[in-house]
């Protein structure tokens, strides 16, 4: 019997006996971790008021702040509404205001594809809880400033305009920006958006995609005459031919809500493929907490990443709300929920307050390795949430 098939029944037995999180539970001890990180933000601050939202934490521990202009922005205002959507405390939600009013003119800035990272998980929470027009209004012009980034000849968003290397390059990372121009049309009656989202997804299920159904982080495309892809590379992943773990979670993540926003089945068929290979592979370890990369050359002696098993849980609790084999799915996002919430997460009262521990951003270039990071907070308290309210 093929090891990943060993691997597959095995990981279908753990998720069956994967024990429920403790709800309650968990959301007290994540407002009391939030309520320690608003102590420690102006502290962090100094009164530079050009950073906005908690990021990770340095080498000795101390809170690291990020700049309205990073892709990471919105996630702590994001962390902030699912508080807010889970409590229903009114304080949450001032608090949500608050962070999410500090990144509002990212809304014009056409230099980056993050717009989706930055002012979906804030401005388009905030409008999905409170529908205040004025949230509305930013997603609009926000989803209107992203599609400048769209190249017809490619049929895909520009990612990087810093990136010398690369003539016109496309991250897997740029489903997610996707979200904010469905929206977009849904709010405005505008299918421009629509049409961009929907090319942006098939180009990237055409091209960023091995036989295996694992994907490639970086394609570098010809974008002035054939439109063809160039190279197929990496940016943060071990090699041009491994698989990034975060990189796999933006691609199951991402074709999932495509799925959701247009309902074609091509997107569903691609997100169970990437799930299924995410979850028989033979290097994921017995929690379900990846590696950062799948080829990481010393497995086991390699870093997790927790930040990409929160984003498979959440992507997997809507997954399974769409899927024929939606119980299969189900199970393992509550392993993987349960594993983080067991042995993921900070002791109370430290690490300035954030939630996970054990998350990677970029090993190749030794940034914010085996730290806390928001965006795996973000996507853990999203996948609280999901596996809550989306039941199969």
């Amino acid at each position: 019997m093929k090891k990943s098939l060993i691997v597959s029944l095995c990981l279908i037995v753990l998720a069956t006996h994967a024990q429920q999180v403790d709800q309650k539970q968990v959301w007290q001890g994540v407002e009391k971790q939030t309520e320690l990180l608003l102590t420690a933000i102006p502290l962090a601050k100094n009164g530079n008021n050009n950073l906005v939202s908690p990021r990770s934490l340095d080498a000795k521990g101390n809170l690291v702040l990020t700049q309205a202009v990073k892709w990471i922005s919105g996630f702590f205002p994001g962390e902030l509404w699912y508080l807010y959507e889970y409590t229903g405390d009114p304080k949450w939600q001032q608090q949500a205001r608050t962070f999410t009013a500090n990144i509002e003119k990212e809304k014009y800035n056409g230099g980056t594809h993050d717009m989706g990272f930055k002012i979906y998980c804030s401005f388009g929470n905030g409008y999905r809880l409170t529908k205040d027009e004025a949230y509305k209004a930013v997603i609009i012009k926000a989803a209107q400033t992203l599609s400048t980034r769209f190249n017809p000849t490619v049929g895909c968003i520009r990612s990087w305009d810093t990136m010398p290397k690369w003539s016109y390059p496309v991250i897997i990372d740029n489903m997610l920006n996707l979200e904010l121009l469905f929206a977009a049309t849904k709010l405005t009656g505008d299918s421009s958006f629509y049409k961009i989202a929907v090319s942006h997804a098939n180009t990237t299920l055409k091209n960023h995609f091995r036989k295996d159904y694992s994907c490639y982080h970086v394609l570098d495309y010809d974008s002035t005459q054939t439109g063809v892809v160039i190279k197929k590379t990496t940016h943060q992943g071990f090699a041009d031919e491994s698989a990034w773990a975060r990189g796999q979670a933006w691609a199951l993540y991402g074709f999932t809500m495509c799925y959701r926003e247009t309902k074609n089945p091509q997107y569903l068929k691609q997100a169970e493929k990437v799930a299924d290979y995410i979850f028989s592979h033979p290097n994921l370890p017995e929690d379900l907490i990846p590696y950062w990369d799948f080829n990481a050359p010393n497995i086991p002696n390699e870093p997790r990443d927790a930040s990409a098993a929160a984003c498979m849980a959440s992507g997997l609790y809507e997954l399974a709300t769409f899927s024929k084999k939606g119980k299969h799915y189900r199970a393992i996002a509550n392993k993987v929920l349960e594993s983080l919430t067991n042995k993921y997460r900070s002791p109370m009262g430290e690490n300035k307050g954030f939630i996970l521990l054990h998350s990677t951003g970029s090993k190749p270039y030794n940034s914010e390795v085996d730290v806390p990071i928001c965006y795996a907070d973000y996507y853990y308290l999203e996948a609280l949430l999901r596996s809550k309210q989306m039941k199969h």
